[in-house]
């Protein structure tokens, strides 16, 4: 166990079970176990509680710290006041998104004891807000106590079932004898006593849970870079494909909105009976993916009969009756619809599979947005963005991209760098080969550079012998990585007058930058990069810098290259 510094407040105790009333420790965590939510026996305000059973680490994560437990006083904290004047249950929403149901509990004679349940996300929408909040916003402090170890959902329907079952159980707890109270603690093999093989049970489903965990951890690391493709279709294929498999779901498909036409069009699908062809467009606002594409909200099904919504044609052969559509959008704009249904085993979909969405969300629609771009550069503008002689995007559509994916940034909190590259004595190399030999060594530096790179990246022709790269999501040391396999690459091709140079072969320099609170607009960014560009050459050249946020990004028109 780590020590506290000095300054460093211990963490406030979150039970103290001594004062649990006999046996009703072992009926409050039956209940928890068995209905999937929290359950806490409080008397007065709290932190800490009489006790606390299947903890939402999340209300820990709050309730333990002296500095945020504040943020719960105006919720849990009177709960207990709040139940106990209303003499019935009352229901609330705390800050961090989460509800609650709360009731008194007369199971100890002169005492006034509360009963709080569930510590539930119901809506997706607010665990989605309060991920952010402990990424990127008031909360980050708290990520290294592990705040997602534990999280719950639930729905309405659950939490009211709950608190029927606590104030059921309340009353036959309060009607037994003294003496039976007393037994329910030394009594074994009931149902209010945990045998050996139950024990046994939870063991195996902690260590199932903690197997699916990591699986689930692995899939989602380098998840953008397996659903990007340089082509469109295969983009859609690697989108649906991978979130079949993470949503464990047999059937899926994935519609692309097309704004001039005001239409979703089927561009994937997988399990379906029928042709993506075959497939008529939805107009926006209608059907079931046109509606949660017009209002921007997730819809999940757990069975289409009961939620009254009109059953999929026969034809389709689907095997359950719950499905999930889900709202791809980006800063607002619209850009699909991925559906997931017949999941495997023929279980429901619920809140968690939602979250799951919820995360891989983001991933997805960066991913469609780049293949639209690609495709749209290559329908509309593929003239006026791309290089003529090196066939590379030029430093108009660079521009644009950069000012894109800083937004991003800051939006999500993503790294992002920058390489600036110029190639070594170029002028030499022109003046005495001719300017037929420097646009074949252009060429040859920009297929060096192409070969060089993941799908996700972007490289361009700034201008001249310079070129320019983005990478997104890309941390300082990752780009230095990618900036040194770049150099050598070009250090080790073959350019026909490479003999001649001063170096004894074409070499490049590189500049990197990268985002920070300082560099943080499309121009301090190639500021930084054009910066460490100028002090490579200084050094030697062929060589890589990374930009030091200590130095001075400014540079002199007359400074040589």
């Amino acid at each position: 166990m780590s020590k506290k510094s000095p300054t460093q407040k211990a963490d406030i105790a979150q039970e103290h079970p001594e004062a649990v009333p006999p046996g009703w420790l072992e009926v409050q965590a039956d209940l928890a176990e068995s209905s999937g939510l929290s359950v806490l026996l409080v008397e007065g305000h709290q932190p800490p509680a009489v006790a606390i059973s299947n903890n939402n680490s999340i209300c820990e994560t709050f309730q333990a710290s002296p500095e945020h437990v504040k943020l719960c006083d105006s919720y849990c904290g009177i709960a207990h006041l709040r139940a106990t004047s209303a003499g019935s249950v009352i229901e609330y929403k705390c800050h961090a998104g989460l509800h609650c149901v709360a009731l008194p509990a007369p199971i100890a004679q002169g005492r006034a004891l509360v009963v709080i349940g569930g510590r539930a996300f119901l809506k997706s929408t607010d665990y989605s807000a309060l991920v952010e909040r402990f990424h990127s916003g008031d909360l980050q402090e708290l990520l290294p106590r592990d705040p997602f170890a534990n999280v719950i959902f639930a729905d309405q329907a659950k939490l009211e079932q709950l608190a029927e079952r606590i104030d059921k159980l309340a009353r036959t707890y309060a009607n037994k004898s003294a003496s039976e109270k007393s037994g329910l603690t030394k009594k074994r093999g009931t149902q209010t006593i945990r045998p050996a093989i139950r024990l046994q049970e939870e063991v195996e489903r902690l260590r199932s849970e903690l197997e699916y965990r990591a699986r689930f951890s692995e899939s989602l690391q380098n998840f953008l870079e397996r659903i990007s493709s340089t082509e469109t279709d295969k983009t859609y294929i690697a989108v649906l494909t991978n979130s079949k498999e993470l949503l464990q779901a047999e059937r899926a498909s994935l519609f692309i909105f097309d704004a001039p036409s005001n239409e979703l069009v089927l561009k994937a699908s997988t399990g379906l009976p029928v042709e993506s062809s075959a497939v008529a467009p939805i107009r926006l606002g209608q059907g079931i993916a046109g509606e949660v594409l017009e209002k921007g909200k997730a819809l999940l099904v757990e069975d289409i009969h009961k939620a009254g919504l009109k059953p999929a044609p026969a034809e389709r052969k689907y095997k359950t009756r719950s499905f999930i559509s889900y709202p791809i959008t980006i800063s607002g704009r619209k850009i699909g619809v991925l559906n997931v249904t017949d999941k495997r085993g023929g279980a429901k979909y619920d809140y968690v599979d939602l979250s799951l969405l919820e995360l891989i969300g983001p991933q997805v629609a960066l991913a469609l947005e780049r293949t639209e771009w690609q495709e749209r550069a290559t329908q509309f503008q593929l003239m006026s963005i791309t290089d003529p002689l090196t066939g590379l995007p030029n430093r108009r559509y660079l521009e644009e991209r950069l000012t894109e994916e800083l937004n991003r940034s800051k939006r999500y909190d993503y790294p992002m760098s920058f390489l600036m590259i110029d190639i070594d004595d170029f002028k030499t190399y022109n003046d005495l080969n001719g300017h037929q030999a420097g646009d074949l060594a252009l060429q040859i530096a920009a297929h060096c550079l192409k070969a060089s790179l993941r799908s996700a990246d972007v490289a361009s022709r700034y201008g001249g012998e310079e070129f320019c790269i983005l990478l997104p999501q890309t941390s300082l040391n990752e780009a230095a990585v990618i900036a040194e396999r770049i150099r050598l690459r070009v250090a080790e091709a073959r350019f026909p007058h490479g003999l001649r140079q001063p170096l004894g072969t074409v070499t490049i320099s590189v500049g990197i930058s990268t985002f920070s609170k300082l560099i943080d607009t499309a121009e301090k960014v190639i500021a930084a990069a054009d910066r460490a560009l100028y002090i490579a050459k200084s050094k030697g050249k062929n060589r890589v810098e990374l930009y030091q946020e200590k130095l001075s990004s400014g540079i002199r028109s007359d400074e040589p290259r």
